[in-house]
């Protein structure tokens, strides 16, 4: 009598540790070419520039650190009503982009075709072909006093309105806050556009039929449907939009008035001018604090986490 005996099936070896250990080391390799952008590029910069925040002296005599946290109150007491165009201009400029870009997003994700679609996303991306610095000074010419764009403002009575509102002065759009917040809405557009087309493109069109069958009306599908599925996109174009808008000056430079100058007017006077290095430093970091502190608070109240 033959007696067999069942093996159990063989298990598959499991990897050496030493590989094991190789594979979990993967991600942290991956990530080292971009810390040590962040290290180089952010990080020593920002010690370098909080070092000199606090330093005092001139340039003949040198600087040298002193601890010196006064020269922050100095430099707000200074330029605190920078700081109020500067965040007053950008979240103006916001809002304009929004309602210009919101609009224009939407009718490339769902109205156009698909060569036509290519063909929008290719003119919104154009500007960014051209410097920044010659788009800013093409609106010099736009809104020039003997312009079309003045005079077409003129015959409809704009000017009288903007003028009693203090957003232009004399019938006439440059050196004014509303030339300031034009060449701001115009050269952030496309940072409110793009986020705010991928988002939409996102959304399945099954939803909109879905709220049809429901006899939902076309604004109420909007309201109800598309707008909360698109607000990713919606605070990810107002960030990007708002924090360069904060610290941008080349618009205020050419396009307003010394009566219009932002914050960071104030910085390139005050690093390139004046040569106070200490003061110019306080200021990019009450702005960097001030910045983050309005977008802590403006997360928090959007209430979402899947941005775009």
């Amino acid at each position: 009598m033959t007696t067999t005996t069942e093996t159990a099936p063989l298990q598959d070896a499991a990897p050496p540790a030493p590989r094991r250990t190789r594979r979990k080391l993967v991600p942290y390799w991956l990530l080292l070419p971009g810390i040590a952008w962040l290290v180089v590029f952010f990080a020593v910069p920002m010690v370098y520039q909080g070092s000199t925040s606090l330093q005092t002296g001139s340039l003949e005599d040198g600087f040298r650190v002193t601890w010196h946290f006064a020269t922050y109150w100095d430099a707000f007491t200074e330029y605190k009503w920078h700081f109020v165009r500067s965040f007053a201009y950008a979240a103006t400029a916001t809002v304009l982009c929004l309602a210009i870009g919101y609009p224009l997003a939407y009718t490339i994700a769902f109205k156009a075709s698909k060569r036509w679609r290519n063909v929008i996303l290719i003119l919104v991306i154009a500007p960014f072909f051209t410097s920044f610095l010659i788009r800013t000074l093409a609106w010099k010419t736009i809104l020039s006093d003997g312009g079309y764009v003045v005079g077409a403002l003129n015959a409809l009575h704009v000017l009288d309105v903007t003028d009693a509102f203090g957003l232009t002065a004399g019938h006439r759009v440059l050196a004014t806050p509303l030339a300031v917040v034009c060449g701001l809405t115009y050269n952030f557009l496309p940072f409110m556009i793009l986020p705010l087309y991928t988002s939409l493109e996102r959304i399945d069109p099954r939803l909109h039929e879905a709220a049809g069958d429901l006899y939902a009306k076309p604004f109420t599908t909007f309201r109800k449907v598309t707008f909360p599925i698109s607000l990713p996109g919606v605070v990810a174009g107002t960030l990007l939009t708002f924090i360069p808008a904060s610290g941008d000056y080349i618009n205020a430079q050419l396009l307003g008035s010394p009566s219009e100058q932002m914050v960071g007017n104030g910085i390139q006077k005050q690093f390139l001018n004046v040569l106070d290095y200490p003061t110019a430093a306080a200021l990019s970091f009450i702005l960097m604090a001030l910045i983050l502190g309005v977008v802590t608070v403006y997360m928090r109240k959007a209430g979402t986490e899947d941005l775009v």
